[in-house]
């Protein structure tokens, strides 16, 4: 009997993975020292040494990866490799950072640098967080000039969406009803840098007019697998989706088993935690 697919949503027509591959973890930012960022650069130095873990979460129907990547070549080279190899294809959502200035100049860098999210093979193409961040008026509760940018997107045929770190990106975007069909959120139960309260972004999820994805499901490895995850799934709506980022395919088809438990409301099967003495009354039978 073959392993269960991961359950799916629709994002403007396109069925996509609720769990999304991250890439913080293939790339080098691990959000906790110089030490962890090394020590994935070094694992991932070529793209192809994510093939086994990319396989893992395809082969379980997680086949939607989210990442800068017409700006990462590892993982360009990530996605070409595993496509090279299987013939399969993955889903890319792409999040660049574009040049927002009220200039001629800057307006055809942005052209440019949306064009090469569609020549990497992006589907979707998010404004990053630190450039959509920069055109928030809070007091005329307004994104500057943002529906420029989307309309770009969208001449280039991807589908455009918004990096929301800044929970205000979400309800100004609803408000104003601009052309954002999904939104990027972090979320995550120890509200590790979250720009306000849990019950406040979770409040914002709930409410939100189109599907969210959320980032940093484990608060960059602060709290474990299970607690994290059990979290995000049981608090976000059937619409929205849970990022996972993963060293390896073992923490892949551990991440996968934990979160279709969750959906399931069942005990995930997994081992349990090592320990010197395995034998102790409080690890139960």
């Amino acid at each position: 009997m073959s392993e269960p697919l991961f359950p799916r949503t629709e994002v403007a027509g396109v069925s996509l993975s609720r769990m999304i591959i991250g890439t913080n973890w293939m790339l080098g930012w691990s959000h906790r020292s110089p030490a962890h960022d090394h020590q994935i650069k070094r694992k991932f130095a070529q793209g192809e040494n994510a093939f086994s873990m990319l396989k893992t979460f395809y082969d379980r129907g997680v086949d939607t990866i989210m990442g800068p990547l017409q700006q990462e070549k590892v993982m360009q080279d990530a996605v070409k490799y595993f496509t090279d190899q299987t013939g399969k294809k993955l889903i890319l959502i792409d999040t660049p950072i574009i040049n927002v200035d009220d200039t001629a100049q800057a307006r055809k860098e942005a052209r440019a640098t949306i064009r090469r999210s569609k020549d990497c093979g992006a589907t979707f193409c998010l404004v990053h967080h630190s450039s959509a961040e920069q055109l928030v008026n809070k007091n005329k509760h307004i994104i500057d000039r943002l529906p420029d940018y989307l309309d770009m997107i969208r001449q280039e045929g991807m589908i455009p969406g918004l990096s929301a770190h800044m929970p205000e990106l979400i309800t100004y975007s609803d408000e104003n009803e601009y052309d954002v069909q999904t939104y990027l959120q972090i979320y995550n139960c120890l509200g590790f840098l979250m720009q306000v309260e849990v019950e406040t972004v979770n409040q914002i999820i709930h409410h939100a007019k189109k599907p969210v994805m959320t980032i940093k499901s484990m608060a960059a490895g602060r709290v474990s697998p299970f607690v994290g995850l059990n979290f995000s799934w049981n608090t976000i709506r059937p619409c929205d989706m849970v990022t996972v980022g993963c060293f390896d395919a073992e923490e892949a088809e551990e991440d996968i088993e934990i979160s279709l438990a969750a959906i399931e409301r069942r005990m995930p099967n997994i081992e349990k935690r090592s320990s010197p003495n395995q034998h102790q009354d409080a690890f139960g039978k």
